[in-house]
C-alpha cells in the first residue's frame, strides 16, 4: 500500500465534493432522512475544503440542476423522476447553490451536471483534472448509497487513485452506508479520516 503521504500530495490530487448543496443535504433538502444523515459529514467536508485550499489542493464542487424544462435530464430511474418532478434542483434556484459552509471561495471550481448519477460521468470533471495533472480523486458528500459509490467506481475506471473520508461521506440508512463503506469502498478505494488527510496537507 502506498504511503498516504504520496497518494494525496497536493500537486497531483483533488477534492471533489459531490451533492454539497441545499437541495440535497441542507435548508429544504429534497429527502430529509438523506440530509440528517450528512449533518455530521458537512463539517469534515469543510475541514478538508479549508485545509484543501490552504494546501493548494483545487476543490471541485459537482451539483445537480435541471433545466426547467428538464432538457437534457434523465428520467429513467426512480431517483431520477423524483429529483426532476416541477421546481426541484433548478438550475438558478437555491437548491443548486452549495451549502453555505463551503460556499464563497473564488478558488473553487464548481460544476453543475443535467444528466447522470456520477461527477466523473461527461460532466467536464475528468477533463478538467487531467489538465491539472490530477492523479487522485479525495471524494465526499453524498450518496453512499449512489453518487459516491458511483464516482468511486468511474475513477477507478478512469484510472485515478480513489480516497474516502469514511467520516466526510454519508448514507442512508447510516448502518447501511458504513456496510457499503467497509465492504465495497474499500475494494475501490483508500478508505481513510478526515484528520489523516488533514495532517498530511498541514505538513506543508
Amino acid at each position: 500500500m502506498r504511503p498516504l503521504h504520496d497518494l494525496i500530495d497536493p500537486a497531483h490530487t483533488a477534492l471533489v465534493t459531490q451533492e454539497c448543496q441545499r437541495g440535497a443535504i441542507g435548508s429544504g433538502a429534497l429527502w430529509p432522512p438523506l440530509a440528517d444523515a450528512a449533518a455530521s459529514a458537512i463539517g469534515n467536508i469543510a475541514v478538508l475544503a479549508t485545509a484543501a485550499r490552504r494546501a493548494g489542493v483545487v476543490v471541485f464542487h459537482c451539483l445537480v440542476a435541471k433545466r426547467p424544462d428538464l432538457r437534457g435530464s434523465n428520467r429513467n430511474a426512480p431517483l431520477y423522476r423524483a429529483a426532476t418532478r416541477p421546481g426541484r434542483l433548478e438550475l438558478g434556484t437555491a437548491a443548486t447553490e452549495l451549502v453555505p459552509l463551503l460556499a464563497g471561495d473564488e478558488r473553487d471550481v464548481v460544476i453543475h451536471r443535467t444528466h447522470g448519477i456520477s461527477p466523473l460521468y461527461r460532466t467536464g470533471l475528468d477533463t478538467m483534472l487531467r489538465n491539472r495533472g490530477i492523479k487522485t480523486i479525495v471524494g465526499v458528500g453524498v450518496s453512499v448509497n449512489v453518487a459516491i459509490f458511483a464516482l468511486a467506481l468511474d475513477g477507478v475506471n478512469a484510472s485515478y487513485d480513489v480516497v474516502i473520508p469514511r467520516d466526510a461521506v454519508a448514507g442512508v440508512p447510516r448502518d447501511y452506508a458504513s456496510r457499503v463503506v467497509d465492504n465495497s469502498l474499500s475494494l475501490l478505494a483508500t478508505v481513510v479520516a478526515t484528520s489523516d488527510i488533514t495532517s498530511v496537507w498541514e505538513e506543508g
